[in-house]
């Protein structure tokens, strides 16, 4: 009689939880995340709209501006989605100073000027490092160049000197998630450092080559199952890189990956590297304009174009910047948008730019406290409303299904994800099986412990 009566309530419980509507479901689950003890110093928020009206199904504390992490990845990708178009591309431009020889010696410097593009020398395109590099020497073959009694210069000056976003922390921007945008960004920003770990850490090898770097290793070997918990100290234009931190090897990871100090120079080396490689000798050690003009020296300016490389389209570019959640394209685009409105290429303008573009769309901008482009930065701060309405609003717009099939998977549903230190949050949609569409942003600052995640997404599954 017991066990029937066991049954018979939980039918009944399961009965009463489906007649509940998606907005009483949501709820319970979302106070359900409010008692659990790691949510006890936090702050949550949530808001959730109707995919088809806007209405508002269910919000608590939406009105309070939060860190976002990578979810604001979808307000940057949506911004320039609506104000560089689609089909935008990015160009870089190999040129040289001076004159050629009649025996083939270029008397001037080979020219790599930087149009903004993050995806150059990217292995996530056609144009990887060996491509590029192997047109880039065509070219100059091409042009009948046999010596070049000068030197190769990265041409970054486009953006200025700015390249890490204010609000970014030491910790970060040494790493490979914290390689600062340039207008010649070269192979994402980011070496690798191979390392093996016993007794001690050792580093074996960088990859590529980087025998311009000095790097100070003082790292700890990691408990068993401890990973990655190292970190790279390297500021820009440094040529020294502390090692802190420790790390256990993990399978199927060897080492960790850095950010290139002046992303400008390292594309001017790996030319001039190469050329020499070709058999055309050059005489004067490679140089980016950040070098030249810290030096107080005269940057030449390059009068004969030889080859111009075109970027990916904007979508393809928006593909990986959410699907992989890379900083550097959104910190790229940015600083583009505010380049593209006629403004210096800073961050803050990019910012300033994509604030009032989106208060002219209905927004209160205060609700929009945007310090970067990737939410690197804990001083961004946005609320989930804000970010739900721009959800909202981009669905009417024509590049929206590239917008949508660049957000990943996450919990079952189409969910960008952002994880900063103590901050947890999704934002994107939700399509149900009776049909019904949703726009969900969640969020939670300062929690405690670690496993966050299943918790957010139990509260998600009260849509399900």
């Amino acid at each position: 009689m017991l066990k029937r009566s066991l049954v018979f309530l939980f039918a009944l419980s399961q009965t009463l939880s489906f007649a509940q509507s998606p907005a009483q479901r949501i709820a319970q689950s979302f106070n359900t995340l409010l008692e659990d003890p790691q949510a006890k110093y936090a702050i949550c928020s949530i808001c959730v709209l109707d995919a088809n009206t806007g209405k508002q199904i269910f919000a608590k504390n939406e009105n309070t501006g939060l860190a976002t992490a990578s979810t604001l990845k979808t307000i940057t990708s949506a911004t320039a989605f609506s104000l560089l178009g689609k089909d935008f591309h990015y160009q870089t431009t190999l040129g040289y100073s001076g004159s050629i020889a009649a025996d083939g010696t270029l008397m001037g410097d080979v020219i790599i000027t930087g149009g903004g593009d993050p995806t150059l020398a990217s292995w996530r395109y056609e144009n990887k490092e060996a491509a590029v590099l192997s047109q880039w020497v065509a070219a100059i073959k091409a042009a009948g160049i046999k010596k070049i009694e000068g030197k190769v210069i990265g041409d970054d000056q486009l953006w200025g000197t700015q390249g890490t976003p204010e609000g970014w922390t030491w910790q970060d921007m040494g790493n490979y998630f914290g390689a600062g945008p340039s207008a010649l960004s070269w192979r994402e920003n980011q070496f690798d450092i191979k390392l093996r770990a016993n007794n001690s850490v050792s580093i074996l090898r960088t990859v590529p080559s980087m025998p311009y770097l000095t790097i100070v290793n003082e790292l700890k070997p990691g408990e068993p199952g401890s990973g990655d918990r190292a970190y790279a100290f390297l500021p820009p234009l440094a040529s020294i890189a502390y090692l802190r931190g420790s790390w256990a090897r993990e399978i199927g990871k060897s080492g960790i990956s850095v950010a290139l100090p002046d992303p400008a120079f390292d594309a001017a080396f790996r030319l001039q590297d190469t050329l020499e490689r070709a058999g055309i000798r050059v005489s004067t050690a490679a140089a980016s304009a950040r070098q030249i003009t810290a030096a107080k020296k005269q940057l030449p300016v390059s009068n004969q174009k030889l080859i111009t490389i075109t970027s990916p389209s904007l979508a393809e570019i928006v593909f990986w910047l959410n699907k992989k959640s890379v900083n550097l394209y959104a910190e790229h685009l940015l600083k583009t948008i505010a380049w593209k409105a006629g403004k210096e290429a800073t961050t803050s303008n990019g910012a300033n730019t994509e604030i009032k573009y989106w208060a002219s769309k209905g927004l209160d901008r205060n609700a929009l406290n945007i310090i970067d482009g990737s939410g690197l930065s804990p001083a961004t701060r946005v609320t989930t409303s804000a970010m739900a309405s721009i959800l909202f609003q981009s669905q009417k717009e024509d590049w929206f299904p590239d917008f949508y099939k660049s957000l990943p998977e996450n919990n079952g549903m189409k969910l960008k994800s952002g994880t900063i230190n103590d901050v947890s949050a999704f934002a994107g949609y939700y399509t149900a099986d009776n049909g019904n569409k949703y726009v969900i942003v969640i969020n939670i600052n300062n929690y405690s412990g670690s496993g966050i995640n299943p918790k957010l997404f139990r509260v998600l599954n009260a849509l399900k």
